[in-house]
Formats: C-alpha cells, sequence, structure tokens
C-alpha cells in the first residue's frame, strides 16, 4: 500500500449502518427496538425502503399506515434515504457486479426494464415525500445496466462493494458495505447492515453494546462523501477487494448461520 492510500484509510475506522428491507410491512415489534438506539446515540442511518413490495417474504404484518410518515421524519432528522429496488422479487439470475446472490430483482435484466423500475420507484418514494440519494440493490444484484439506468435518473451513489474505502466505478460513488453485525475494525469505512425483519434479540443487544464504545466513531453519507473524494481504487484495494470477496463467498458456502460467526456474512 502506497503512503497515498494509507493517507485516505482514516484511522480509526469509520461505521455507517444500514437497515434493509424497509416498507409499510416491516415486523415493527423487531423494527421499532432499533428506534431508540439511533436516537439516543445520535446514528444518522441508510434507510434501504422497498417502493412497492411484491416480496411475500416481507409481508410480516398488515401494513403500518404510520410507516411512511415515520420514514420522512427520519429523513427530516439526518437519515439518507435508499431506493432498495423496486419490488423486491428477486427471480432474476443475471451476473451482479457483486456476486453473492444467484438470484437478484435487477442483475440480468433488459436494460430498457431496468430504467422503468427506478423511475417508477423514484416516483412511488417522492409521492410518499421521500428523496432518495443512494441505491441499495436487493441481494446485492446489479449490473452494467442498473448503473446506467441509477446515472439517467440523477442518482449518483449506491451502498455496496467490499473495499475500505469509497471510491468511483462506473460513473458512480460506491460506499462500501461489507458487514452484517458489528464487528470492531482498526481502519477503513465500514457499513454495518441490518435486516430489522430477522434481527434477534442478542442482535440489538450487541449492535447497543458496541454503539456504547464507538458511537463516536458512527458517520454519515454526508460526511463521507464531505470527507473523502472518491476515485478509481489503486491495485493494492482492488486486490484487497477481491479476496474480501472470496472470504465471504467462501465462508457462506461452508453454511455458518449462527450470528457470532455472521456478522460479516450476508443473509441467503
Amino acid at each position: 500500500m502506497s503512503k497515498r492510500e494509507a493517507h485516505l484509510i482514516p484511522r480509526p475506522a469509520q461505521y455507517l449502518l444500514r437497515f434493509d428491507d424497509l416498507c409499510p410491512t416491516v415486523l415493527r415489534r423487531r423494527w421499532e427496538r432499533f428506534l431508540p438506539l439511533i436516537e439516543e446515540f445520535g446514528i444518522k442511518p441508510i434507510l434501504a425502503v422497498i417502493p412497492d413490495n411484491r416480496d411475500r417474504d416481507l409481508d410480516r404484518e398488515d401494513p403500518d399506515p404510520e410507516f411512511w410518515t415515520r420514514m420522512r421524519a427520519m429523513q427530516a432528522a439526518g437519515a439518507t434515504i435508499a431506493l432498495h429496488g423496486y419490488q423486491h422479487s428477486c427471480n432474476s439470475e443475471g451476473k451482479s457486479l457483486v456476486p453473492l446472490h444467484r438470484h437478484s430483482e435487477f442483475a440480468g435484466r433488459p436494460a430498457v426494464t431496468q430504467q422503468q423500475w427506478i423511475e417508477s420507484g423514484l416516483q412511488i418514494l417522492r409521492g410518499h415525500g421521500l428523496d432518495p440519494r443512494i441505491w441499495v440493490a436487493p441481494r446485492h444484484g446489479f449490473d452494467l445496466n442498473t448503473l446506467a439506468a441509477l446515472k439517467w435518473v440523477g442518482i449518483k451513489m449506491l451502498s455496496d462493494g467490499l473495499a475500505r474505502i469509497p471510491f468511483e466505478r462506473g460513473g458512480l460513488i460506491w460506499i462500501p458495505q461489507q458487514l452484517w453485525g458489528p464487528v470492531e475494525k482498526s481502519a477503513g469505512v465500514w457499513t454495518i447492515c441490518v435486516h430489522p425483519n430477522t434481527a434477534r434479540e442478542e442482535q440489538v443487544k450487541q449492535l447497543r453494546d458496541f454503539l456504547r464504545v464507538h458511537a463516536a466513531q458512527f458517520t454519515s453519507v454526508d460526511r463521507v462523501i464531505e470527507e473523502f473524494a472518491p476515485q478509481g481504487l489503486s491495485v493494492s484495494e482492488r486486490i484487497y477487494e477481491g479476496l474480501a470477496l472470496w472470504r465471504v463467498r467462501l465462508v457462506r458456502g461452508r453454511g455458518g448461520r449462527r450470528w457470532k460467526s455472521n456478522r460479516q456474512l450476508p443473509p441467503r
């Protein structure tokens, strides 16, 4: 690693907190356990909102009539709204730029379809008073057509990738998302992804304990963009990214399902 690269990787580490699969049918009793933590520690999370959920696995209860009001309030308090796909119907087998899952919603779909879905998703969220500024692909599934569609509609950022710093690729800024639970790191920018629908009480406790120690190291999308000047990754950082992807896929392939061994693993 060059001296310039070492300078770009912050010490101590910085963290972002992201919540996925948010929609009116989110399991409220589980989602609401995280709200006091966000308020107590002043966290400005990424809220990945599904515009028009059609994934039956995410129909956990009757639609919450206060869902959109709460999303607007959290946005006003500093949260960043993410466009989390369109309908979360993950039945495409196209190859993703971050190949962690066999099936996804967007990867492999025709360019015109992807653009239509992204435009429709934006229209729905904006109709609810939200301003999506970043893309979160269901199951990490997106390709070059997705990037082109995002640029077309004016979304300039996405939350994905396994590097240690934000970077530019395909004309968009990538803010890496490498963790699925709190893990102490010495350096870098790390996004912790939480799925409220499936989060157990033990996971909530671990996040609370982590925040008590590391709350001052939690940042926001706005601060990350302000403090970094994302550009293409160096050769050494691309090698790190490739090895990180290989490690995640290797451990996932071994089938480890327990929380302690899965804090760096995406849900299947």
